[in-house]
């Protein structure tokens, strides 16, 4: 017996066969951790299947969160780029902001981290673990201060790019 192929081109779905990930994260846990476990290098726990802040439980296994991995590794989530004439005479008000903003998200998500505020021509470049947090710091400026707010993400990569400007 022949399988038909309908005219609209849909073929069925096979459940035998392997289907690429639609978003690669090598950054993501493929499994699950030994519980409890702690982060050597910042202390976030990994408990009841997600990270989160606390005392170290003892007997806790070592490892390393994905956050501190990426600042290890130097290989950023979110780029928020601060530009502009309104940045160069609000610096220090602009750079506060931001890293209220990371500290609130922070205490929620302890993956979500700013890695580093570098220095660029007429602006800086924050660096983050966390494409939530990129957005959410975009955000925070535009719902602040107004000005241009752009957002170029990259879903091969994982990789949110956010352009800011007054």
């Amino acid at each position: 017996m022949s399988m038909r192929m309908p005219a609209s081109g849909f073929r069925p779905i096979r459940h035998d066969q392997l289907r690429p990930e639609r978003i690669h994260d090598t950054y993501k846990l493929t499994h699950k951790l030994a519980e409890p476990s702690v982060c050597g290098s910042c202390g976030a726990i990994y408990h009841a299947g997600r990270w989160q802040w606390g005392a170290r439980p003892a007997g806790a296994a070592e490892v390393t969160c994905p956050a501190c991995h990426r600042i290890k590794d130097k290989f950023p989530a979110g780029y928020v780029e601060v530009k502009g004439e309104f940045f160069t005479a609000h610096r220090d008000e602009l750079l506060r902001l931001l890293r209220h903003h990371e500290e609130k998200e922070k205490q929620d998500h302890p993956l979500a981290r700013i890695i580093a505020i570098e220095e660029e021509a007429g602006g800086v470049l924050v660096t983050t673990t966390d494409i939530h947090l990129a957005r959410d710091l975009g955000q925070a400026l535009h719902h602040a201060y107004q000005g241009e707010l752009e957002f170029h993400y990259n879903e091969g990569e994982n990789l949110l790019r956010v352009h800011w400007r007054r």
